[in-house]
């Protein structure tokens, strides 16, 4: 058994889950060519952990999901660095996804942060190449998290684009409520945060999704209501909020508004918070 296989076999439940994102970018083109992310590096990663014993997910619902998230990241991320040329890019919770190949406009820097379990694995299988694209060690349950990310100190620094993919879900709602305030009370104004969030009805229920119960994480946190976005900061706005299953068959198509309408809340989307000052409102 090779370094990185046991490297792969030994993450714990939650950073386990990166298997099911590389995956799905790995085989997801062939499967949705409409949503094809072209991932230059996840089929050989997938590949060099392929002999873990995990098995990979193969339901069509989870796979277009991570596609049209992966999607819509890149692109908020992308019209950010538009407006702020040069700007400080941090995938929070970053697995083994590679979107510097996405986003490096030749002046941008990219940090991918996540558990040191992570970052071993990660080191292995994505060596950096370039001095703009970084690692770093993060754990977003620390209350010490924008300063181990070494992001602006005060409000008057340069705007940071966040975004975490496939990790709040697993964290409690207090933990959740301390990110989003931290995040309000620290970013310049113009900085986003970008993240995905299910609603509140999956909480407690990984048992029944068909990729992750496999891996023995738990769903802990769900979305209520829209203002539970803004409520922890004052200088909280959500910009935008994307359905990632959008467009995923007829049944979802006609059940999706409905569940809207009830709950207020999408089943699961991509949510755009911004840091405001008085004067940006």
């Amino acid at each position: 058994m090779t370094t990185t296989s046991q490297a792969a076999r030994s993450l714990s439940a939650v950073p386990s889950t990166l298997r099911i994102s590389l995956a799905a970018r790995a085989s997801g083109d062939a499967m949705f060519p409409q949503l094809g992310v072209r991932d230059a590096y996840a089929a050989s990663v997938l590949e060099q952990i392929r002999d873990d014993g995990h098995a990979l997910p193969e339901d069509r619902a989870t796979i277009y999901g991570i596609l049209n998230r992966t999607r819509r990241f890149r692109s908020l991320a992308q019209e950010f660095l538009k407006q702020h040329p040069g700007g400080r890019v941090v995938n929070m919770g970053c697995g083994l996804s590679h979107y510097f190949q996405w986003l490096d406009d030749g002046q941008c820097r990219l940090t991918d942060a996540d558990l040191p379990e992570v970052l071993e694995l990660r080191r292995e299988l994505i060596p950096e190449t370039d001095p703009r694209h970084d690692v770093c060690p993060l754990d977003l349950t620390s209350d010490g998290w924008w300063d181990q990310l070494a992001l602006p100190r005060n409000r008057k620094g340069e705007p940071v684009f966040l975004f975490t993919e496939g990790v709040l879900m697993y964290l409690e709602p207090q933990q959740v409520r301390a990110v989003f305030a931290t995040f309000g009370e620290r970013a310049p104004a113009g900085s986003v945060l970008a993240f995905d969030a299910m609603c509140w009805l999956a909480v407690g229920r990984a048992a029944q999704h068909p990729s992750v119960r496999a891996t023995g994480a738990e769903f802990r946190w769900g979305l209520r209501r829209a203002s539970e976005l803004t409520e922890p900061h004052p200088r909280l706005r959500l910009d935008s909020a994307y359905r990632v299953l959008e467009g995923f068959g007829l049944p979802y198509t006609l059940f999706a508004p409905l569940v809207l309408m009830m709950l207020g809340v999408s089943l699961y989307a991509v949510y755009a918070l911004s840091a405001t000052d008085p004067a940006d409102t």
